[in-house]
């Protein structure tokens, strides 16, 4: 059986992380955690994006020709 997914995708948990971690923003070294969770953030976001292209461009004119 495969795992169940989580109520909230990815990307919202790194949004809401980023989001406590500025404004916890009191110690220096937050700046390199924050960063990399903008990164993972973004990452997910062009993953998303990508899917979402690849399955217009798979559906062509199909889409189209049905509406």
């Amino acid at each position: 059986m495969a795992k169940k997914r989580a109520q909230e995708s990815d990307e919202v948990k790194l949004k809401k992380k980023i989001a406590t971690k500025t404004t916890n923003h009191s110690n220096p070294e937050g700046d390199a955690a924050v960063r990399s969770l903008k990164k993972r953030l973004k990452r997910e976001q062009r993953k998303r994006r990508a899917l979402a292209q690849r399955k217009k461009r798979a559906a062509g004119s199909k889409a189209a020709v049905s509406a």
